[in-house]
């Protein structure tokens, strides 16, 4: 199972598309996953949700949602870290160097986990129709796009690489590495510039557990795409000006 060139060159597009279908399934299912959750506890002795045991309920599902969230943000961070924003975010894959650095010792694709954390931290947000789509459609465009780079990384490092992957594990992080660590030293201004629209969502998230008021959510959630958007534009062009410099050395492996 493994992506075509085309879906790793659009990924952002791609996971985009499952989480419109996710989101959109609100058409066909209009209840919320958390609210679903809270229904299912409660039963028929609070059918509307209207006591203040279950909003308290609706408030820490939503709460938990930020935590997944944040998690995910810290966890795209520091895997982003130990790569270049712009390696992160580029449309091809990059197979030049192998980072076994940092998160890199206890698992190969922290990026990837940290995507499957923010599903999951969304998929509360969605419909009980939306959650699944959210998470079952995000596992498998994650396998398709850690297929397309293990090829790559295993033609261009060879047994340096099978190595490190019969070592390392894809997505399940152990408690204690398996790799000696390297010289790589993380490079935190520029991780937390790339993943800044995640860290923005988390905040969101915790404001709207707090308040339930979705009039403040929805104006910090664009807002978090337009920062999203101005750091790819931002990245684009650091892209071209570092292809521009003779002999640029790029100190990644992989993308996320």
């Amino acid at each position: 199972m493994r992506a075509t060139d085309f879906e790793f060159r659009y990924r952002f597009w791609v996971i985009g598309f499952v989480y419109f279908l996710g989101f959109g399934s609100y058409n066909l299912d209009r209840v919320n996953a958390a609210a679903g959750v809270a229904h299912w506890i409660f039963g028929a002795r609070d059918r509307h949700l209207d006591s203040l045991a279950a909003h308290h309920l609706l408030q820490a599902l939503f709460a938990l949602s930020a935590v997944l969230i944040t998690f995910a943000a810290w966890i795209r961070t520091r895997g982003g870290a130990y790569l270049r924003a712009e390696v992160v975010h580029d449309p091809n894959v990059r197979t030049e160097r192998l980072v076994a650095d940092g998160p890199y010792r206890y698992l190969r694709n922290p990026l990837y986990l940290g995507n499957m954390f923010l599903a999951t931290g969304m998929a509360l947000l969605a419909s009980r129709l939306g959650a699944v789509i959210l998470i079952v459609g995000n596992l498998i465009v994650i396998l398709r796009l850690i297929g397309r780079e293990e090829v790559g990384l295993a033609e261009a490092q060879g047994e340096a690489y099978r190595a490190y992957r019969n070592a390392v594990p894809r997505l399940w992080p152990l408690l204690t590495p398996r790799v000696p660590a390297g010289d790589k030293r993380p490079e935190w201004p520029q991780a937390f510039l790339g993943e800044a629209w995640m860290w923005c969502f988390a905040t969101d998230g915790f404001i709207f557990a707090w308040l339930m008021d979705l009039r403040i959510y929805f104006p910090i959630l664009w807002g978090s795409g337009l920062a999203y958007f101005c750091v790819m534009m931002t990245m684009k062009w650091r892209r071209r000006r570092i292809s521009n410099i003779p002999n640029a050395d790029s100190p990644s492996a992989k993308p996320s």
